[in-house]
């Protein structure tokens, strides 16, 4: 009985060992490096920067603004929005405004896309925001 319980003991430290050495493993073993990367976001006015009334209607100008996107970067992700702004004379001037959410990218691919959109929309710029993010392309387990 004592050798039946002495094999159970080695087999069960055995056991302990190999667990610990797993545990161990998973403990040391580095997580994944996330993707440092910037996001960009535009902002796009649709109304003409002399005229003050929608160059395009709001179907048509997104529609505009995706075609100049799939060129530039391959896809895209936008949002409609309501802009505003009170001019000099203090009339309140609104618009429909396209915006645009833009990952692994450069500044300079960006400037050449709105180099496009304030030429195509009529615009005197595009509002461009740039914040440090983190990006992964999750796919499940």
């Amino acid at each position: 009985m004592s050798r039946k319980i002495a094999a159970i003991l080695v087999l069960l430290t055995a056991l302990a060992v190999c667990l610990s050495a797993v545990s161990l493993y998973f403990t040391l073993k580095p997580a994944p490096t996330p993707q440092e990367d910037v996001q960009y976001i535009l902002y796009l006015g649709t109304n003409g920067k002399d005229t003050n009334v929608p160059v395009f209607p709001p179907e048509e100008a997104k529609a505009k603004a995706q075609e100049i996107l799939i060129r530039h970067f391959g896809g895209f992700t936008v949002q409609d929005a309501d802009g505003g702004w009170v001019g000099d004379d203090g009339t309140l001037y609104e618009e429909h405004t396209i915006v645009i959410y833009l990952s692994d990218t450069t500044l300079d691919k960006v400037h050449a896309a709105c180099d496009e959109m304030v030429k195509v929309f009529d615009q005197s710029s595009v509002l461009i925001q740039e914040n440090r993010t983190r990006t992964e392309f999750y796919s499940g387990k």
